[in-house]
């Protein structure tokens, strides 16, 4: 099963990638039409370069995903869900607005990335700790787990605060940096990436992969309850620390770079589930996988879509694609199985 779980992927990957390289604007008899034709040299480049670049943030936003996923033990956590990627966008406006009051270099307030990364973060602390808030009520104190119900309802809320302080922030800035702003927080793929950003993520998804892999057996036991945890020698706690900076990190690098791009992070650890099973030696690279998929899928979709000013933002295009699929998870029961 694992074997064709990872065909199934990597065929996947492939197919995107070839649909996304060749949808593009040609030129046929003086006009500007979208057409489907492998193109070569400098277009084909810069193609790939946005192939690379959709693969690196959805492999990102799977696995940290996963990593949350696992941290919660609830299959409905993802950067999105639980506000996370609200959270690292507030910490990204916060510091372009410092830099703009104050006339000084981002690098100054730690930077788009550090602010990013200090907003998921914190995000995702207040989110855990509501959503174990309701657990303890009930008397359950040692399981480590969360109330769905009441995580999502945090996340969505802590959520919704900080996209309002983020809109709040936008007003501060001049009309530039503010319809910046305003498109990248719809979730944006660069046209034209930045090596050292791109750099950066690619680093990230290796060493966030490289620490997931590493204790796949840690998480395989984790899954189970505290007692049986422990009683196996797993360190939850050092666990739980490791999951959580690998998770906030991840979604706050993938939101620095592109801004905040939902339900990739929620949705890919399912598919790779289905495809590989549960145990996290095939799940780790399955859900980095998926979520590329997911992602280079998504890009080659709005490539289709004109509506006379512009290619849609590919975070409409998830969000349009995967907030149903999240209702039908929350309504089916499915993640739960």
């Amino acid at each position: 099963m694992r074997t064709r779980g990872f065909i199934v992927l990597g065929v996947a990957i492939v197919v995107c990638a070839l649909l996304r390289s060749a949808i593009g604007p040609v030129s046929v008899d003086g006009a500007i039409k979208l057409a489907l034709s492998m193109p070569a040299g400098e277009i084909l480049a810069f193609r790939l370069q946005s192939v690379l670049s959709a693969a690196m943030l959805g492999a990102a936003l799977g696995l940290s995903g996963l990593a949350l996923q696992s941290l919660l033990r609830n299959p409905l956590a993802s950067p999105f869900v639980l506000g996370v990627s609200s959270g690292a966008g507030f910490g990204v406006a916060a510091v372009l607005a410092g830099a703009y009051l104050f006339a000084l270099p981002a690098v100054t307030f730690g930077g788009e990335v550090g602010g990013a990364i200090a907003g998921a973060l914190i995000t995702l602390a207040i989110v855990a700790w509501l959503g174990r808030a309701r657990v303890s009520d009930g008397g359950d104190h040692g399981s480590g787990a969360s109330d769905p119900t009441a995580l999502v309802l945090s996340g969505v809320i802590v959520g919704a605060i900080f996209s309002a302080a983020t809109m709040l922030l936008e007003q501060l800035v001049p009309h530039g940096l503010r319809g910046d702003l305003l498109s990248w927080m719809a979730g944006r793929l660069p046209e034209i990436p930045a090596r050292s950003a791109l750099a950066t993520v690619c680093v990230s998804v290796a060493v966030g992969w490289i620490a997931l892999a590493s204790q796949a057996g840690a998480l395989d036991v984790a899954s189970l309850s505290d007692d049986e945890a422990r009683s196996s020698g797993v360190d939850l706690g050092a666990l739980r620390r490791k999951l959580f900076l690998v998770g906030g990190i991840l979604a706050a690098v993938a939101v620095a770079y592109a801004g905040p791009i939902g339900f990739i992070g929620l949705i890919g650890p399912h598919i790779a589930r289905k495809l590989v099973g549960s145990r996290h030696g095939a799940l780790v690279p399955a859900s980095a996988l998926a979520g590329a998929a997911l992602l280079v899928s998504a890009d080659a979709v709005r490539q289709w879509i004109d509506l006379g000013t512009g290619r849609l933002p590919v975070g409409v295009v998830t969000a349009l694609a995967g907030g149903p699929a999240f209702l039908w998870l929350l309504r089916s029961g499915r993640w739960n199985r």
